[in-house]
């Protein structure tokens, strides 16, 4: 009984160093990796202030009206 020669794994050089590719398993390309990151929805670099104006005030709701009638 003869076996196949085995087919050498082909090798992709890193800045780790050489790695061993897997047979039938294409590299991850730049332009795949460009793609995934485009794809990400944009996040902000620093923390943003609270939108405490208008509707999406907070603090307001605590407040008292303006024209209430007070009873005592």
């Amino acid at each position: 009984m003869t076996a196949a020669a085995p087919i050498p794994f082909e090798t992709e050089a890193t800045s780790l160093g050489p790695q061993t590719l897997v047979p039938g398993v294409r590299p991850v390309s730049i332009k795949a990796r460009l793609e995934v990151l485009a794809a990400h929805p944009l996040g902000c670099r620093r923390l943003q202030k609270p939108c405490d104006i208008g509707l999406f005030d907070d603090v307001a709701r605590n407040q008292m009206d303006l024209f209430s009638t007070y009873k005592p």
